[in-house]
């Protein structure tokens, strides 16, 4: 680099000539031009720590108890309604002659007022009962009774899944799942209650003695079981 007033050489770290003493110009000068900036070194300033992020709460999984044994949910009826105790032969036997005599005992109401309505029908014709005209009563009477039957088991059954001597004896008629039996399964229950009874002898009945689940033919026909409560 020379001086730009004697032309002699000079170091660019210098800021005058030795020669002649002038004072160098490193950069070149335009007229007009803004005064470049000093830069100033600062102390550093302190770093702004990043804050800690809002930890996110992990999915929380309900506790290994509450999960759903999907395989027990879905296990047959008759594994779940066998974990119920059941009524026994003797249990049984006794309240069914409960109802028997309940139904007895309604029977001999209705056949009262029957007969008594009937002698004063035939009164107000000026006959009077007698054997020949007592058919009639008597067929009328079998097909109350019967139907009488047929609405204190099929209603109670239906309603509470027990008539009164299964209420007194702690029994109760259930469906798969210990569900309530309706009416249309209390009836299915009532008709093979009563067919097969008679057509087996009995037989249907004497099943529940070495029955693992104390059922009877009628249960099995109406897919029922007799439970204590």
């Amino acid at each position: 680099m020379n001086c730009q007033n004697c032309d002699a050489p000079v170091l660019v770290a210098d800021e005058r000539c030795v020669i002649c003493g002038a004072k160098l110009l490193h950069q070149r000068v335009v007229l007009g031009a803004p005064k470049a900036e000093e830069f100033v070194l600062t102390p550093e300033e302190p770093s702004e720590e990043i804050a800690d992020p809002v930890p996110v709460e992990d999915w929380k999984f309900p506790p290994q108890s509450e999960f759903v044994d999907v395989a027990a949910a879905e296990s047959k009826p008759e594994e779940i309604t066998r974990k119920s105790p059941w009524g026994g032969f003797f249990r049984r036997v006794t309240a069914g002659f409960i109802d028997i005599a309940m139904v007895l005992l309604l029977c001999v109401v209705m056949g009262a007022m029957a007969y008594i309505g009937y002698k004063v029908g035939l009164s107000a014709h000026h006959r009077s009962l007698t054997w020949h005209n007592a058919g009639t009563l008597l067929s009328f009477l079998m097909l109350a009774w019967l139907g009488l039957a047929t609405a204190y088991f099929v209603v109670f059954h239906g309603m509470d899944g027990k008539t009164i001597g299964k209420w007194l004896l702690g029994l109760r008629v259930v469906g798969a799942e210990r569900q309530p039996v309706g009416y249309r399964q209390a009836l299915l229950r009532w008709v093979g209650t009563v067919g097969l009874g008679a057509a087996s002898l009995g037989l249907a009945f004497l099943w529940i003695l070495w029955q693992r689940e104390k059922r009877g033919w009628h249960d099995f026909l109406a897919r029922t079981w007799v439970i204590r409560e």
